[in-house]
């Protein structure tokens, strides 16, 4: 392996191998300047660690959660369909789909505080670990309380999963430029839906074969393959980095839990610690500090902005063919899940379109934010009322828009909730903040899993107003979440953004009233990139 160099065993070294045109020196830091190219060369090679390794672990995770939308309508004319095997009813699906997003907002902020204290690798690797075995257990299901049993555990065993991946992601990385990898990683969730849907038709097809029905292989083939990589992840994923010559703990419990390689050695190590210092600066968090995050107003209107979009996001994912089929009932069930996949292939184009966009033009999240909200209520209203009963096509085409307008929402919430706390608060505010707003902001999916579509009975009467109560109320918290948008940027613009009082004094090398670490990084996210470096603008 090679062997970590102090920043005094880097300088010459440099000097001796040619690379004396990467380093500099800043005469106000005393800091090392290091050429953008290298920096970049640097987080190219954490992408490669990390991103994949992300990608699938949310690709079967999302599958896992998201399965039980199209066991409603898999073989439905066998009446091997998920409600005919546990005999019972839509509300009751309903129930057990909002029971699971309980737990999952109770334990949200819970999980993600212990992976502050704990190895981030281990307690992800965790996660995927006890989702494989909850999903493996779901084919198992034959009533409704074994139904609402699983979705109750699997919410607590998968709370923390998303938070901590952005969580994770600020410890490699700085926030402005998360926007990007956290939409890169959370096309698995399109990819997952869109792929799932696909798949479920070869489910389908394998309908009796050793006595279980199409949605039973489906719920225990991802939960084993989550379980393998789960396991797999404890070698792959990097712990958090270490500052330059220190070793990790290898004593107590650590001894047995296998290790993984350092993301980065040699100059490159350096390099990041020089560029992200903050991170590398742990204060012990406190109870006091955990308040003044949860107290913190910056929290509220991001909290109402999730609330929105994931809510939107989260219903007509598991209410995709169910919508689908209320636009037109002569599709089949095989019919109905490839019809769903374009979906969130658009809800994917627009997360690689918007997200790169938005991390290069960083303060202007609220209006990256708001466009493709826009969209998607364009899109809910040529749901509700576009068409006639001889062209029901126009409706379908107002859910495609819905897919693309989702797309980058989350990712920029949760970005923008990095931005805003890691400067302020340190790492228990990136912690804190995402799993709140990721957690609180699921209440949104009780919402539209529980008390929209086939949990409002009278809405669910089948013609041509079917859902159209229920698509008009996701109109009504997509404009919150615009309104809440609006209130944030002006905000930040008036009151500003400033480093909490607590994290002067304990998470900055400088003395107290002179701000938090003016590491690399946060020099140069004083200012936009723009459309420097792209393609086009490259020499």
């Amino acid at each position: 392996m090679e062997k970590e160099l102090t920043r005094e065993q880097l300088a010459p070294q440099a000097c001796e191998n040619g690379r004396s045109h990467d380093l500099g020196n800043d005469a106000e830091t005393g800091l090392e300047v290091v050429d953008i190219q290298r920096i970049e060369k640097v987080y190219r090679k954490l992408d490669l660690r990390i991103i994949p390794a992300f990608w699938i672990l949310y690709f079967l995770c999302s599958a896992i959660r998201s399965n039980v939308g199209l066991a409603q309508t898999m073989n439905l004319a066998q009446e091997h369909d998920l409600g005919s095997e546990l005999n019972i009813s839509p509300k009751e699906i309903s129930t057990g789909l909002a029971l699971f997003y309980v737990c999952y907002v109770l334990f949200d902020l819970p999980s993600n505080l212990v992976m502050t204290r704990l190895s981030p690798r281990v307690w992800m690797s965790r996660i995927v670990i006890a989702v494989g075995i909850i999903g493996s257990c779901m084919a198992a299901m034959k009533a409704a309380w074994s139904f609402y049993l699983l979705r109750l555990l699997l919410g607590i065993v998968i709370a923390g999963m998303w938070p901590g991946m952005a969580y994770y992601l600020t410890l490699f990385y700085p926030p402005s430029r998360t926007g990007k990898r956290i939409g890169q990683y959370f096309t698995a969730a399109q990819v997952s839906a869109a792929v799932v849907s696909l798949v479920s038709a070869g489910f389908q097809k394998m309908d009796g074969l050793q006595g279980l029905v199409g949605f039973q292989w489906m719920f225990l083939l991802y939960g084993l393959v989550a379980i393998c990589v789960g396991i797999g992840l404890l070698w792959w994923l990097p712990d958090r980095p270490l500052p330059p010559g220190e070793t990790p703990d290898r004593t107590g419990l650590h001894k047995w839990i296998p290790q993984s390689r350092p993301a980065l050695t040699g100059e490159d190590a350096l390099i990041h610690y020089q560029d992200l210092t903050r991170v590398y600066r742990r204060p012990r968090w406190t109870m006091k500090d955990l308040w003044h995050v949860v107290t913190d107003w910056r929290l509220w209107p991001l909290f109402v902005m999730y609330f929105g979009v994931v809510g939107v996001g989260i219903g007509v994912q598991n209410y995709a063919t169910v919508i689908i089929r209320g636009t037109n009932a002569s599709l089949t069930s095989i019919q109905l899940s490839l019809l769903a996949a374009p979906i969130w292939i658009m809800d994917l184009i627009a997360i690689l379109l918007v997200t790169p966009f938005s991390d290069r033009f960083h303060r202007h999240r609220g209006l990256f934010f708001s466009v493709p909200v826009c969209i998607q209520i364009v899109g809910l209203l040529m749901t509700t009322y576009a068409g006639s009963v001889a062209n029901p096509w126009p409706r379908y085409g107002g859910l495609l828009l819905v897919g693309f307008g989702l797309g980058p929402t989350v990712p920029i919430t949760m970005t923008w909730t990095n931005e805003i706390f890691q400067p302020r608060h340190g790492e228990v505010g990136v912690a804190a903040a995402a799993a709140l707003v990721s957690g609180l902001g699921n209440l949104g999916s009780i919402l539209t899993t529980y008390a929209l579509f086939a949990g409002w009975p009278s809405d669910a009467r089948a013609g041509r107003q079917q859902y159209r109560n229920s698509t008009l109320v996701m109109v009504g918290i997509l404009c919150l979440s615009i309104v809440s948008a609006a209130v944030m940027t002006l905000l930040l613009r008036h009151v500003g953004n400033g480093p909490h009082a607590k994290q002067i004094s304990s998470g900055s090398s400088t003395s107290e009233g002179e701000g938090v670490v003016m590491d690399g990084a946060a020099r140069r996210e004083l200012q936009e990139r723009g459309f420097g470096r792209l393609w086009w603008s490259r020499r």
